[in-house]
């Protein structure tokens, strides 16, 4: 989303003092837009949102078009064994450092035979693909273009899905790194994020965050 205020031109100091109240004013309408497209009802066509709150993503992405390199990970994998491979589901997986990164989900040790440690995994994997999960369809190709479907996730999250110019999946301001990857009847996009909800987000933090 552009930003406006970029051919104001500062003269003095009361002109700067004047400009930056303008770009604060902006700000706040631009928040104003984000929660009122929040209340509209799902599969409605609406502008290409801000990166919301409630969704993870990582300052550095990469997409993939080839999608014979793109693996789903130890993680992605048992998430998509969770769904039914006979029903049209599109799930919004994250990619493997994304589970690592943000989830603080380890191949090596989360996975491990361990009643405790297995359930807790089993547990944040089921709660992901409730915010992850959508029951229909959608290929890149049905996805318009610059412009947001709004559709709900499994758990009843809002989800603000669009196609990019150059083919790339973004949901909740999330880029994807691989689209269109079928499993039976399920469509796979790989994000370079985490979608989760407010309450679940608190439970992690972004992997740039200085820690304290």
């Amino acid at each position: 989303m552009k930003r406006g205020g970029s051919s104001v031109c500062i003269r003095d100091k009361g002109r700067g003092r004047e400009s930056g109240w303008i770009l604060l004013l902006l700000l706040l309408l631009s928040l104003s837009l984000v929660g009122m497209q929040l209340l509209l009802s799902s599969n409605q066509i609406l502008p290409i949102p801000l990166p919301l709150p409630f969704s993870f993503h990582q300052r550095h992405t990469s997409t993939s078009s080839n999608n014979s390199s793109c693996h789903l990970g130890a993680f992605g994998d048992k998430m998509v064994s969770m769904l039914p491979p006979d029903l049209p589901f599109t799930l919004f997986l994250p990619s493997p450092s994304s589970f690592q990164k943000i989830l603080r989900l380890d191949p090596a040790t989360s996975l491990v035979p361990d009643d405790i440690t297995l359930n807790n995994t089993l547990a944040i994997l089921s709660r992901v693909l409730a915010f992850s999960a959508v029951p229909q369809l959608l290929p890149v190709g049905a996805l318009p273009v610059r412009t947001a479907l709004s559709v709900d996730a499994v758990s009843g999250l809002k989800l603000l899905a669009w196609r990019d110019l150059d083919g790339t999946v973004v949901v909740n301001g999330i880029r994807s790194e691989c689209v269109n990857i079928r499993k039976g009847e399920l469509i796979v996009h790989v994000i370079a994020g985490v979608l989760m909800d407010p309450e679940f987000e608190q439970s992690f933090f972004p992997d740039y965050e200085e820690d304290t």
